[in-house]
C-alpha cells in the first residue's frame, strides 16, 4: 500500500498545519481587504504573506520526505552511493 492509500504522520506535519492556517488567515485578511478597497500596496504586503507561508510550508513538507521517507529507500547503500542524495537534500533548501 502507497503513502497516499493510508495516512503517515511526521514530526514537522504540526508546523506544515500551523504556517498552513497562518497562510489561511493572512488569505482572509487579503479577501476583507479587497472587499473593502483598501489600498493596492497593503494587500500586496498581505499577499506576500500568504505566498511565503505556503511556500515555507511546502518547502518543509518535501525536505521532511527527502529525509524520512526517501531516506528508507537509500540507507543500504555504501557512503559513497548514498552522495547524489546528499546533495538532492542541500539543494532543496533553495526551493
Amino acid at each position: 500500500m502507497s503513502e497516499q492509500e493510508h495516512g503517515h504522520q511526521h514530526q514537522s506535519h504540526s508546523d506544515i498545519i500551523k504556517r498552513l492556517k497562518r497562510a489561511q488567515g493572512h488569505l482572509r485578511s487579503t479577501v476583507d481587504m479587497i472587499e473593502e478597497g483598501r489600498a493596492c500596496v497593503a494587500i500586496a504586503q498581505q499577499l506576500h504573506a500568504v505566498e511565503k507561508a505556503i511556500c515555507q510550508a511546502k518547502r518543509i513538507l518535501i525536505q521532511d520526505h527527502i529525509d524520512h521517507c526517501l531516506e528508507h529507500t537509500v540507507e543500504a547503500l555504501h557512503k559513497g552511493e548514498r552522495a547524489p542524495l546528499e546533495d538532492f537534500k542541500q539543494i532543496t533548501k533553495y526551493l
